[in-house]
């Protein structure tokens, strides 16, 4: 079955409770002041885009871009369901991420993620696909709790 890809408004039950699924996620792996996920507000801004991934009718994951700058984004809240890991969703998203942000005019592509164990397969997904280590942007400080990188598109 192949993997479908939505813009999503998040006016859905489903999508809300990804959302909500990706936020306890984040708290139960990282301390609080460290949690950088958007709530469902932040993710309805204009300057953000959300989409979530589907294998038939079953909901498997959620990613965002919120563009930053005229030609800076940054890929936020991706998510894939536990039942769902290691069956191409994370480079689904990723992939339509990009490709999105380059459509747009972005030249420059950067995240935030966890720099605990439970994140390493999210780091090892970005790595292999061009993304760099680098230090905090916008309005991120160092953390210890969290890895910045970024790519060039």
């Amino acid at each position: 079955m192949k993997i479908v890809i939505r813009k999503d408004d998040l006016s859905g039950i489903e999508s809300q409770s990804i959302v909500r699924e990706h936020m306890a996620g984040m708290l139960h792996n990282t301390p609080l002041e460290s949690v950088h996920a958007f709530s469902l507000d932040k993710l309805r801004q204009t300057h953000v885009t959300f989409w979530t991934a589907w294998l038939g009718t079953e909901l498997c994951g959620c990613g965002a871009l919120q563009t930053l700058g005229h030609q800076h984004g940054e890929i936020k809240s991706m998510r894939t369901r536990e039942k769902f890991l290691r069956q191409g969703v994370g480079q689904a998203l990723l992939s339509h991420i990009v490709t999105e942000a380059s459509a747009k005019g972005l030249k420059r592509l950067s995240l935030e993620t966890g720099s605990a164990e439970s994140f390493s397969a999210a780091r090892s997904l970005y790595l292999r696909n061009g993304f760099e280590i680098c230090s905090p942007f916008g309005d991120y400080m160092l953390d210890p709790y969290s890895v910045f990188m970024t790519k060039l598109i």
